[in-house]
């Protein structure tokens, strides 16, 4: 696998009233180096209120929380660092901050709202959206202008009100999908159109018992699980 296919990439995604997501491919930031740390939380709520002259409480479940991510990524000015697109000049931090907050920052006026964001690094996958960010600036020119700078992210999931059923009954065959090979079809086509990236057939190979990925025949039904 070459080294921009493992790169980290932050992509909008959009959400249809039926729960739909878009992936929109011309909105996508590289990172320049995968973070050297990346937490992933999970969290549960529960009731634990007292009634008057109770002694103890039982803890009874309330909700599962949206799971959280956070990380930090760096950017990059001074050309020391191999750029997303080889060959191509550095661009300035400034500028590459601007493109970061445009993904997941910046209010969409057609929406009325910050976007969503798709985190992709290598098997993980996640949708959210973005809950805060900082940003420290490490290096600098004589000007004042930045060289360097480290941002930390932190994302919140986000569920359509159809996934978030989904999710409720965990025994609903809908959180797996299942497709029926039409003719034409290939297997990182079809991860291309369910994931938005085609590099996850070889798990959704062994997740099926594929011993040949390309021998696929019409009719056959392949199932692509939730991938992680």
């Amino acid at each position: 696998m070459s080294d921009t296919k493992t790169r980290l990439t932050l992509t909008r995604y959009n959400v249809t009233p039926s729960g739909t997501v878009s992936i929109d491919r011309s909105k996508t930031f590289t990172v320049m180096l995968n973070p050297a740390e990346f937490t992933h939380d999970y969290t549960i709520s529960y009731n634990t209120r007292k009634t008057l002259g109770q002694v103890g409480s039982d803890t009874k479940f309330s909700a599962v929380n949206p799971d959280k991510i956070r990380f930090s990524i760096l950017l990059d000015g001074t050309g020391a660092v191999l750029a997303t697109n080889p060959g191509a000049p550095p661009k300035d931090v400034k500028t590459q901050l601007a493109n970061l907050r445009s993904i997941v920052y910046d209010y969409v006026g057609t929406r009325h709202e910050p976007s969503h964001v798709r985190v992709l690094w290598g098997t993980l996958i996640f949708f959210g959206r973005l809950e805060g960010m900082s940003t420290q600036y490490t290096l600098f020119k004589p000007s004042g202008d930045p060289l360097r700078a480290k941002v930390d992210m932190r994302f919140v999931g986000s569920m359509s009100k159809s996934e978030e059923q989904l999710v409720a009954n965990k025994s609903s065959p809908d959180l797996t999908h299942r497709i029926l090979v039409k003719d034409g079809d290939t297997l990182p086509l079809l991860c291309d159109a369910i994931y938005g990236d085609a590099s996850y057939y070889p798990e959704v190979a062994r997740f099926n018992g594929l011993v040949n990925f390309r021998d696929l025949r019409p009719g056959q039904q392949l199932q692509f699980p939730p991938l992680e």
